[in-house]
């Protein structure tokens, strides 16, 4: 079970969530419990590190923001004792967790299981601080943001647990954003891929790490909410959104529990921003000379398009960042310039990529041309297009963004019918 950084916000919602972890334990699940620093909590020690030291040394910064994690699982560890519970705490760095590569940014390599797995097996509900390693030095690390919910997925992995439950403030995956979508429904269930589609491209109910990692080691994942009221049913009764392979989804639509639908959801994200460059030389080496410097400062390049080259062997290349990094890629690019041999940058970050996901994709045509046709009659311009087997995005004007996310979602039968409340699968 995993609890973020909301639910954790204070000793009122630590005992809400100390309750919904005793009744798992009371239904005879062997438990452990991952948890976020309070919400707030992280972004409050940055700032302590910032002012301490503007270049702060990462290894130092670690040690700093990964006690957010642990005050929070020893509180939860002495709620649950207060109810009643065998509870107790374990660091990071004393089960550990095995992490590799850079501070702030770490990746789990291994965790020792052993010892929580006999804790488990007597009874006792491990609360584990999410975001916390040991690194091969044996220095604290931390997993980056989001990085609870990727330890909360190594943990089920290490001990082989049935299901992992991440709670978070929103019930489940919906078929787009319900806040623009009033018809946006509860999805029953995703495939890992499709998640990891939605994740990368602007849904923010779960680290797309997190999903990679679940899906590689077969971990099933069910996101729900927390703020689900004091007699709270058990996970088990209580309609989430299971995370499962392709296989168990096949098994699903079969018995009928999901209805087969060509697109699951619809994602928007306003945090890209586009990046022209006019008459580059068209001519081997080229792209490679814009793309060498964006990579090695770790600036993420998505859409990338090429136009035809012109009679003189110019093109124009175009591509998107993130809407944070545009101006260090400016700059990156403008101190090439020379050597790219391009004529003019043009930047706009006004804009939002709009992305269509759904595993129905690999078998089914039309899926692509069901988007530009529904945008083009409501008059939304699209500037820029890139596709995978299960997702096609779109960038168009970011002032457009809730129209073309209700476009899409009515234009794929997405939109529930008036009497299904947010159960309907």
């Amino acid at each position: 079970m995993k609890f973020g950084g909301t639910s954790m916000a204070g000793t009122e919602r630590i005992r809400r969530v100390a309750n919904i972890v005793r009744k798992q334990a009371a239904g005879g699940n062997e438990v452990a419990v991952v948890v976020s620093a309070m919400a707030g909590e992280t972004d409050r020690l940055v700032n302590f590190c910032r002012e301490a030291n503007p270049l702060y040394d990462p290894a130092e910064y670690d040690v700093v923001v990964a006690s957010g994690e642990q005050v929070t699982s020893g509180l939860l560890a002495l709620t649950l004792q207060a109810l009643g519970c065998k509870a107790r705490s374990w660091l990071g760095w004393q089960l550990p967790v095995h992490t590799m590569e850079a501070h702030a940014k770490a990746r789990i390599s291994s965790i020792d299981s052993d010892e929580l797995l006999a804790s488990m097996a007597a009874g006792e509900i491990a609360v584990i601080p999410g975001f916390q390693g040991l690194s091969e030095d044996n220095r604290v690390t931390t997993l980056g943001r989001g990085g609870s919910d990727t330890s909360a997925v190594a943990v089920a992995a290490a001990i082989g647990a049935d299901r992992c439950d991440i709670y978070t403030d929103v019930d489940g995956v919906y078929t787009t954003d319900p806040r623009i979508v009033a018809k946006a429904h509860k999805l029953k269930a995703v495939t890992y891929e499709e998640m990891l589609e939605l994740a990368s491209v602007g849904a923010k109910v779960l680290q797309t790490r997190s999903v990679g990692l679940a899906m590689k080691a077969g971990v099933r994942v069910q996101v729900l909410s927390s703020f689900i009221g004091d007699d709270a049913v058990p996970a088990d009764e209580l309609p989430g959104t299971m995370i499962v392979s392709e296989e168990e989804m096949e098994e699903l639509l079969e018995r009928g529990e999901m209805e087969r639908q060509l697109v699951t959801g619809i994602a928007h994200d306003k945090n890209e921003a586009k990046i022209i460059l006019t008459r580059v030389p068209d001519k081997p080496g080229a792209v490679a000379h814009i793309f060498e410097p964006l990579a090695a400062a770790s600036i993420n390049v998505d859409m990338i398009i090429q136009n035809v080259g012109r009679d003189k062997g110019e093109t124009d290349v175009t591509f998107t960042v993130p809407q944070a990094d545009l101006a260090r890629a400016q700059a990156l690019l403008e101190d090439r310039r020379g050597e790219i041999g391009y004529n003019r940058i043009i930047t706009d970050s006004k804009i939002a990529k709009i992305s269509v996901v759904g595993v129905g994709m690999k078998s089914h045509a039309g899926v692509a041309s069901t988007m530009f046709k529904a945008l083009a009659e409501r008059g939304i311009n699209i500037q820029a297009i890139s596709t995978s087997e299960i997702k096609v995005s779109v960038l168009i004007d970011e002032d457009e963004t809730e129209l073309a996310v209700r476009v899409l979602h009515t234009a794929y039968g997405l939109d529930a019918p008036d009497n299904v409340g947010d159960e309907a699968a």
